[in-house]
């Protein structure tokens, strides 16, 4: 690199300095006559090129017979769906309508307010009855005079029970819950499957 010479007003600019600035006492005295090389930054090396993360390679597809079955997915769940935790045949058979609930309440109607404690109440004196199947009825959300400029204000407590359910204090008392059968509400309602009282 190339050193730059300075220009005549650069040059008068720094003697003008050098003038009034007092020599340091271990410099020489033309330490100051003369201006200070200009630094010159060290070549920037370009950083090593990072080696590219291995490519993520599928595992083997086994290879697919004509007649063969394909394999199971997960199946996505409902709304109030969960994953089964209860024994499969009697979740069919509930699912299916073929349980009866033992015993029920009807939130349709009710404010969030009034619904909450109604359900917990409700819920947690079931499971002390030593009951397993309830039915919690939520309503539809929706009349006859259905709109849609208000449809996140219908249908509230269809959205909101299924969460109270699977919070404290429910959840201890909670085993399953699921969307009931149509002959039992359809949409508008739940099916609770309760633990067994401790």
């Amino acid at each position: 690199m190339r050193r730059r010479r300075l220009s005549r007003e650069d040059r008068a600019l720094w003697d003008d300095v050098a003038r009034r600035v007092r020599p340091m006492r271990d410099a020489p005295p033309d330490a100051l006559s003369e201006p200070p090389p200009e630094k010159t930054l060290p070549e920037k090396t370009p950083p090593a090129p990072v080696p590219a993360a291995p490519l993520s390679v599928p595992p083997p597809q086994k290879p697919f017979r004509l007649g063969a079955k394909a394999p199971a997915t997960a199946a996505p769940t409902p709304s109030g769906a969960s994953a089964i935790r209860m024994d499969r045949k009697a979740f069919l058979r509930m699912k299916g309508g073929k349980l009866d609930p033992e015993a029920r309440i009807d939130l349709h109607g009710m404010t969030l307010a009034e619904a909450h404690p109604a359900l917990i109440g409700f819920i947690l004196r079931s499971q002390a009855e030593a009951r397993r199947l309830v039915l919690v009825i939520t309503g539809k959300g929706r009349g006859a005079e259905w709109d849609p400029a208000l449809a996140d204000r219908r249908g509230v407590l269809r959205r909101q029970v299924p969460h109270w359910l699977h919070q404290a204090p429910l959840s201890g008392a909670v085993m399953q819950v699921t969307p009931a059968h149509r002959r039992h509400g359809g949409e508008g309602a739940f099916y609770v499957y309760l633990r067994r009282p401790r």
